[in-house]
């Protein structure tokens, strides 16, 4: 025996080590799937406690801006969240309140200044 090992061991081996893969790979997909099904329960909730707490004005104003600036939308929903979370949120937001909000979050971008000399 010169101390390579035979045949029998290496197939041996490389079987050893082709479990292991398939099991690292399984328990990857299985976080993988929890967290897509926590991202999926915390959206559900964000949900309800958006159609708890606007009224139809409310949320279709939200959808409005949601299709032409997405980064303002969900920053609006989740500040709409925190507040009703809080409990902050008294009664539903009517589609002024949710005017008013959408003020305060989004910057004036459009004002310039013309100096003339």
């Amino acid at each position: 025996m010169s101390g390579e090992p035979s045949e029998d061991e290496l197939e041996r081996i490389r079987e050893q080590k082709k479990k292991q893969l398939e099991e690292q790979q399984g328990q990857g997909q299985g976080q993988e799937e929890a967290m897509e099904a926590q991202r999926q329960e915390a959206e559900a909730q964000k949900k309800a406690i958006l159609r708890q707490n606007l009224s139809d004005g409310a949320r279709k104003r939200l959808n409005t801006v949601k299709m032409s600036k997405p980064d303002v939308g969900e920053k609006v929903e989740q500040q709409i969240v925190a507040l009703a979370q809080s409990g902050r949120v008294q009664g539903q937001i009517d589609e002024e309140k949710m005017k008013q909000l959408l003020k305060e979050l989004t910057p004036d971008s459009k004002s310039f200044d013309i100096k003339r000399r």
